[in-house]
């Protein structure tokens, strides 16, 4: 006998029932819990005491606006009413440099920029550019148009993150200002500045503190955020779970539901390990916090692979540990599913992905749930259907 078998079809199907709702349930308030833990990090590092590592003026801002404007960006300043206005931009930093620019229409073209990094050295560097060009050689170096004020600029690298301070002084207040926001993981070459991983632009209003939604972000970086996303909803969003459907509710096709499972799940292995490699690229280029999904992704990594392995320790039906093996099996498949399915709507969530992306996995989980409830309700009326105690021979009549 099946050791599924033990729970009757009315218990199986509540508990089935009782799991997919529980991950509906979770990924219903995941977004609004997400929100409120990037609101609160965001206050918190926004209430952090600046004066331990950056020296006057940038380490006490007076009427200091706090805003996140892009990724891991924080933007901190103040203005005074002589139109000087104090700037300290920080971002997570691992190599290469970080920029911020003031741009007349958002474009990078005749734009000036505070580029600053930590050279082979261990140096800490910060200039100004002028980019007259995209090659790097027509991005000049002490070259510029930013009003800088006698304070020195400064870059301090403290726990793994970037602090670009500097100082601007112009003729009148500083209202809405387009300005650029671009990184590389690349040291620059003889001051020469490398391509930039991803850059964006904004028109940041510095009277309110507001910035518009007009976003760029560069194509190869919101190509592989597409690609990462829709490779993991193919992995363990749609053949993983059908795998595991397949493996239920097909028992009585037997061996075809066996070779459909594996060959399922073999596909959706496929798609998950290209969706954490692509993952692990995007996390190399961006300068992005995001210790939860990344978490979350090994673990989900770890466990599937664990259920790969499985087939090749897979005992025989007589052996007295097929149980504990099936046991095992199941339940690492379910925990495997549950924290996919967070770490989707999770990512999702992180990616500031539209409302295309919520309804389509809505309903690709929705699709599924049916399904279950079709099938369990199925094998429900054929169970029922079975007699009770079939004969095994004949009765002859008398």
């Amino acid at each position: 006998m099946d050791e599924n078998s033990r729970l009757g079809p009315s218990s199986r199907f509540k508990f089935e029932l009782f799991f997919v709702i529980l991950i509906c349930f979770v990924e219903s308030i995941i977004f609004v819990q997400a929100q409120n833990l990037d609101e609160d990090g965001f206050k918190e590092l926004c209430n952090m005491d600046l004066t331990s590592f950056l020296p006057l003026p940038y380490g006490s801002l007076p009427n200091m606006v706090c805003k996140p404007v892009w990724n891991s960006y924080l933007l901190r300043y103040s203005q005074s009413k002589d139109n000087v206005i104090t700037i300290v931009l920080s971002t997570i930093y691992t190599s290469g440099w970080v920029g911020m620019g003031f741009s007349s229409d958002g474009r990078m073209i005749n734009s000036s920029c505070m580029v600053g990094w930590v050279n082979i050295e261990g140096r800490a560097r910060i200039k100004q550019y002028h980019i007259k060009g995209f090659k790097p050689s027509e991005i000049k170096p002490d070259e510029g148009h930013l009003p800088l004020t006698s304070v020195p600029p400064l870059v301090v690298v403290r726990e793994a993150t970037m602090y670009l301070a500097f100082q601007l002084k112009f003729n009148k207040t500083l209202k809405t200002q387009p300005i650029l926001l671009a990184f590389s993981s690349k040291h620059p070459h003889h001051l020469r500045l490398t391509v930039h991983d991803d850059k964006m632009s904004l028109n940041f209003d510095f009277s309110s503190g507001n910035a518009d939604s007009s976003v760029y972000s560069s194509p190869s970086i919101i190509k592989n955020k597409k690609t990462h996303g829709v490779l993991a909803m193919l992995a363990w969003g749609l053949f993983l779970p059908f795998g595991a459907i397949f493996a239920r509710y097909l028992k009585h096709k037997d061996p075809l539901w066996y070779y459909l499972h594996v060959v399922i799940q073999f596909i959706g292995f496929l798609f998950g390990i290209a969706a954490v490699v692509v993952g692990f690229s995007l996390n190399h280029r961006l300068h992005n916090y995001i210790p939860a999904h990344k978490g979350i992704g090994i673990f989900i990594l770890t466990l599937t692979i664990l259920q790969v392995t499985a087939f090749f320790t897979r005992p025989s039906k007589d052996s007295k540990y097929r149980k504990y093996w099936s046991w095992s099996h199941n339940w690492f498949g379910r925990i495997t599913l549950f924290f996919a399915a967070v770490n989707i709507v999770l990512g999702i969530h992180i990616a500031g992905s539209g409302q295309d992306w919520k309804i389509g996995y809505g309903f690709l989980v929705g699709s599924t749930l049916i399904i279950c409830i079709v099938f369990e309700a199925l094998s429900r009326i054929k169970k029922s259907e079975e007699p009770a105690f079939p004969s095994t021979y004949p009765m002859n009549s008398l």
